[in-house]
């Protein structure tokens, strides 16, 4: 099993940036895909990036690219989503998820294997 905990949520004024940390536990993440998504009040659970499980291809969605990236470091069993230039849209619950299915994390072809309970971002206009 594999225990996820995101941190790094927190109140931020439009442009300005955040980094989420996504810590795993109970065993190594080196083997999955992770992916952050969120959900705002009221709405459906959006995609928001994805990282394969070495580190070398990402993926994001349209609405995040440019501002967001998204890292890992197998090392420390931590995978990372540096926010830029936010915007009162980005309000939402954010989520780290792993899983062994690309498909899965960057293309929610299901729902992945583990998931963490979610930080909180706020950012005001």
């Amino acid at each position: 099993q594999v225990q996820l905990v995101e941190s790094g949520g927190g109140l931020v004024q439009a442009g300005g940036s955040l980094r989420l940390s996504c810590a795993a536990s109970g065993r190594t993440i080196s083997v999955y895909h992770v992916g952050w998504f969120r959900q705002a009040p009221g709405k459906e659970r959006e995609f928001v990036a994805a990282v394969d499980w070495n580190g070398r291809a990402t993926y994001y969605a349209d609405s995040v690219k440019g501002r967001f990236t998204i890292s890992r470091d197998n090392a420390v069993n931590t995978a990372y989503l540096q926010m830029n230039s936010l915007k009162p849209e980005d309000t939402a619950v954010y989520y780290c998820a792993a899983d062994r299915s690309w498909n899965i994390i960057a293309a929610r072809e299901g729902d992945p294997d583990y998931r963490g309970q979610g930080t909180q971002v706020t950012v005001s206009s």
